[in-house]
């Protein structure tokens, strides 16, 4: 049996900018880091033949083109042994912003590769997930997850118009890294959302040069790099204020990012013990994620809102194979 796990993650600053739309004419910058949430995935060889898949469904199918997950029939595509039984598991649902379909496609991938006695590096494993989910699937997302989830850590990513990505571990110290695990907090708002139409939204926007979303997202640019700076200068609290300047211009960015709810939740926090906060991923759902300064107070009053909090470390390990 092979068993992969790769993390899921979280966006510091400049989240948006990672998109082909964007990049391809702009150069995107961001700032993620993985944190210990993993997606799972196991390969077994039956004496079965054909392809049996358990995921949210379950599938036995013969023909790869008869596989209804897309992700897996187009990773098999790739040329791997042809009875495979493929099982996946995650610690928190899809839909919530933590870059899971990302995570899923590197893990999956791995697993494949691995279960073939071949290995690949981090970016060739980056590259073939991005391939798969935007050239061959044709979502509108960027590669920030993908290439987090392979690497690992915390990092700065710059998306090159040549299209290639240049990956930077972030300088931070240590009592840094502990401020960061202490005071920035994952809450969940109770459901989940699609990313696509809000990226499609974007995607359609950049292509046509809209004035309001490019200036959106040149500031969001800027934020990530300021973002990078505050956190290799240990200066977490003007991380969390840019935090929420990043917040107040996303929501700009489209009509369906948030909603009263939030709204209400995020107002609850900074009036509580945050200095500033985001929902992360592309919005509309998900997590709140929030850098306080009185972690206690503000996890009172958000359990008392009614959201539930899930407490997480770093994760600097990356896509990893665990059991060949």
């Amino acid at each position: 049996m092979i068993l992969v796990r790769s993390p899921l993650r979280i966006s510091l600053g400049g989240g948006g900018t990672d998109l082909p739309s964007y990049y391809m004419e702009n150069e995107g910058f961001l700032v993620a880091a993985a944190i210990n949430k993993y997606v799972f995935v196991s390969i077994m060889n039956p004496f079965t033949t054909g392809y049996t898949l358990k995921y949210s469904e379950y599938e036995h199918e013969q023909d790869i083109d008869d596989i209804k997950h897309p992700i897996i029939r187009e990773c098999l595509k790739l040329g791997f042994k042809k009875n495979l039984e493929i099982t996946t598991l995650a610690d928190l649902p899809s839909g919530t912003g933590l870059g899971s379909s990302g995570s899923f496609t590197t893990a999956l991938i791995k697993a494949l590769y691995a279960n073939s006695s071949k290995n690949l590096n981090s970016d060739e494993l980056a590259e073939l997930a991005c391939d798969i989910e935007i050239n061959k699937l044709k979502e509108p997302i960027g590669k920030q997850d993908q290439y987090i989830a392979s690497y690992g850590g915390i990092s700065s990513f710059t998306f090159n118009k040549d299209d290639s990505v240049d990956v930077k571990t972030l300088n931070i110290s240590d009592d840094t890294l502990y401020d960061l695990e202490d005071n920035l907090m994952l809450f969940f708002t109770g459901y989940s959302r699609s990313a696509s139409k809000i990226l499609k939204d974007q995607e359609v926007k950049s292509k046509h040069n809209d004035e309001d979303m490019l200036n959106n997202l040149h500031n969001v640019k800027r934020l990530g790099l300021e973002s990078k700076n505050a956190l290799e200068c240990g200066d977490t609290k003007l991380f969390g204020e840019l935090m929420h300047e990043h917040w107040q211009n996303k929501k700009k960015r489209s009509g369906g990012m948030s909603n009263d709810k939030i709204n209400n939740w995020y107002d609850i926090a900074m009036n509580n013990g945050a200095i500033g906060g985001k929902l992360v991923g592309a919005g509309g759902g998900g997590f709140l994620m929030f850098m306080a300064n009185d972690r206690n107070k503000l996890r009172k009053a958000l359990n008392d809102a009614g959201m539930e909090e899930v407490r997480f470390n770093f994760d600097f390990e990356g896509t990893k194979t665990l059991i060949t």
